[in-house]
């Protein structure tokens, strides 16, 4: 969903795996050559969700990186496939409360500028939850943790799955040993 701290998160937790972070919107905007919402409005959703769909599937067989995605992307089966079969997703959930407190001053989303934002998030979290429950291997209650308390409760998801080596990527909730 907008606001769940996907690229925030992203770019945190590529850097405690010692990965690269993409942002798949920024893939697309540099094949467009323009912004998304520009695209959007000249040439339409269908348009937009046909490059979506071709960048999804092309990041996806890069090696090991965090992607973050547009949170529009489960909306075509073909890209909740390619993200479940190639990828480990994590879904951040939060509330459309919450989402709305994170983004009630924000004026660059475009679906979010509307006479009720907070009717349109709810609107956005009925449709699209069970996409991102489909699609998602772990879900992660958000609520207001710090970033670095959110990218531990993923760092041990994926730990506990067996995903993340616990040696190469210590948790920072754990005592460090002393520097000698």
């Amino acid at each position: 969903m907008p606001g769940a701290g996907k690229s925030t998160a992203g770019r945190h937790l590529a850097h405690a795996l010692g990965v690269a972070f993409v942002d798949a919107d920024h893939v697309i905007e540099q094949r467009l050559g323009c912004s998304i919402r520009s695209f959007f409005e000249r040439e339409g959703e269908a348009a937009f969700r046909d490059i979506e769909q071709q960048v999804i599937a092309d990041i996806v067989a890069q090696p090991p990186q965090v992607i973050a995605t547009g949170g529009g992307a489960v909306l075509r089966e073909a890209n909740r496939q390619s993200l479940r079969e190639g990828s480990t997703v994590v879904y951040l959930r939060a509330s459309p409360e919450e989402l709305f407190r994170r983004l009630r001053h924000d004026t660059q989303r475009p679906l979010l500028q509307v006479a009720d934002p907070l009717r349109k998030l709810r609107e956005l979290f009925r449709d699209r939850d069970p996409l991102y429950r489909e699609t998602a291997h772990f879900i992660i209650e958000t609520g207001r943790p710090s970033v670095a308390t959110l990218i531990n409760m993923v760092l041990m998801q994926l730990e506990l799955a067996g995903l993340v080596d616990p040696q190469r990527v210590p948790s920072s909730v754990l005592p460090r040993a002393p520097r000698t």
